[in-house]
């Protein structure tokens, strides 16, 4: 009589295990405040004054807040505003940080290095300690409370985006410029018919870095622009903030309504993204 063959269960290795658990936390600390907050928006103010912040909601159709944010909130005039101030402020960066790119790598100069270490010193330099003088400047200029204050601070291009360009423009051969040049281009006519056409990746992968950064940003539009007609979706949630508290459920419906829009662009835009950084990093 043959013994019965004995089954052996394989186990996870400790790493492995513990990069599992570490993932599982990681993902629990970034969806727990939205669960949090898809909860509260559901509520009512009885509700969130008496229950907990995981406690569930009475009526799970219960839009009323949604509709609250989107109407007091002045909702779509701060879609509008977000959207002008990101068209610009995008496309400038775009504009400015391809172009530094491109003369920094094509171009010898005797403070080249020199820039380049101003530039990343400058990066080095918390923002909220210049705020003053850049006030003061953008004061000076007239452009306090319109949407032109933001954009010009925006365009001020980081240093994320001169490195994504920058590794580009140098996989692109020296010999496309040499081969132009002999034709008779100039150095602006390279740029913008060889090399700019050939940065599509690098573009798109800052494009949606600096527009999700700018999209949520709530420090420059607050500071810069006071009237109630000129708030960004950011902003515009502070207006359910009073001061004998704050409703605490019309401000997560409409930060369901803010985050919405990126969160549909990242997950369609995401290859992008991975890809931008992937390439730049290699080439």
């Amino acid at each position: 009589m043959t013994p019965a063959p004995t089954t052996h269960r394989r186990r996870l290795p400790v790493g492995t295990a513990l990069t599992y658990l570490s993932l599982l936390a990681a993902t629990a600390v970034v969806l727990l405040p939205l669960v949090v907050v898809l909860l509260t928006s559901l509520k009512t103010s009885e509700e969130v004054s008496d229950g907990g912040a995981l406690s569930l909601p009475g009526d799970w159709l219960n839009f009323r807040n949604y509709a609250t944010a989107f109407t007091d909130g002045h909702m779509l005039a701060a879609f509008g505003n977000t959207a002008f101030i990101l068209v610009f402020s995008v496309g400038g960066t775009v504009v400015i940080g391809s172009m530094t790119a491109y003369a920094v790598d094509r171009f010898d100069f005797r403070a080249k290095k020199l820039v380049m270490a101003l530039f990343l010193v400058a990066t080095l330099v918390p923002g909220v300690t210049t705020q003053v003088a850049t006030f003061q400047v953008v004061n000076g200029f007239g452009l306090v409370d319109t949407r032109w204050a933001p954009i010009l601070l925006y365009m001020g291009t980081d240093i994320v985006s001169v490195y994504v360009f920058l590794q580009f423009i140098r996989s692109i051969p020296r010999s496309l410029d040499e081969a132009a040049r002999l034709d008779g281009a100039n150095a602006f006519t390279i740029y913008r018919k060889i090399i700019l056409p050939l940065l599509k990746p690098a573009i798109a992968t800052v494009v949606i870095i600096k527009g999700i950064t700018t999209y949520n940003d709530f420090y420059i539009p607050f500071l810069y622009m006071h009237s109630e007609d000129l708030g960004t979706i950011s902003t515009s949630l502070f207006r359910f903030k009073g001061p004998f508290g704050a409703h605490w459920e019309a401000i997560s419906a409409g930060a369901i309504l803010v985050i919405l829009p990126t969160l549909v662009v990242f997950l369609l835009l995401q290859r992008w993204i991975y890809n931008g950084f992937a390439q730049g990093a290699t080439k």
